[in-house]
């Protein structure tokens, strides 16, 4: 039988061996990719628990799909397009692997021309595309009591703004919630945890092949 310290001894080279090889033999983990929401009450999920809210709800979807990327909610309550350009230095602080434009919605609420509000958001692209950081951008839509021409101002804005700026656009947030009362508050303007449920859904059909791609 070999003396217990020799055969400490000539088992050293392959520990040292398996030492070197071992973290080589399994795959590296991916990075963490950053989601930046950058918008107003919908956003930030008013009336909402936090989780409920659609950024978080983005975050738990990209976890259960295996994808490592962590979610921001930059969503403000009443802010504007020209209030997200403001703040939007401090928003895209650290590593931002993508921003999801979701504002606009006050801006035509309060009647702000809509030449303002593209104006505003051209900024934001812009200014994110020269932080090397892509964009997606969410369209909106008015009700019928805001009178026809301000209303078809307001939504040709975001298409056409898509276009010129060539970035990739979810036609409208709010698609098959808003004016449903089972799936808004009472406020009829703001999705219940259901309505947000549904509004993950649509954005995430957007946003879940450029987040499979940059996690690759």
């Amino acid at each position: 039988m070999l003396d217990p310290m020799l055969a400490s001894l000539r088992a050293l080279p392959f520990l040292l061996i398996a030492s070197l090889l071992g973290p080589a033999t399994h795959a590296a983990q991916p990075a963490t990719r950053t989601l930046v929401c950058l918008g107003d009450s919908l956003t930030a999920g008013y009336g909402l628990a936090p989780e409920q809210a659609y950024p978080a709800r983005l975050e738990a979807r990209a976890k259960a799909a295996g994808l490592p990327w962590k979610v921001v909610n930059a969503g403000i309550s009443g802010d504007t397009t020209a209030g997200g350009l403001r703040r939007l230095d401090w928003a895209l602080k650290g590593q931002v692997d993508l921003l999801f434009i979701c504002l606009g919605a006050n801006d035509g609420l309060r009647g702000i021309p809509p030449q303002e509000t593209e104006k505003n958001l051209r900024a934001l692209i812009q200014k994110a595309k020269a932080k090397g950081i892509p964009v997606v951008l969410a369209g909106m839509k008015l009700p019928d009591n805001f009178g026809k021409a301000h209303q078809q101002a307001f939504e040709a804005l975001f298409p056409r703004l898509a276009k010129t700026e060539n970035v990739p656009l979810l036609p409208f947030l709010l698609e098959g919630v808003a004016m449903n009362p089972r799936l808004n508050q009472a406020d009829g303007i703001h999705p219940t945890a259901e309505g947000a449920a549904k509004v993950t859904d649509t954005v995430w059909k957007v946003l879940e092949p450029r987040m499979r791609k940059a996690a690759r």
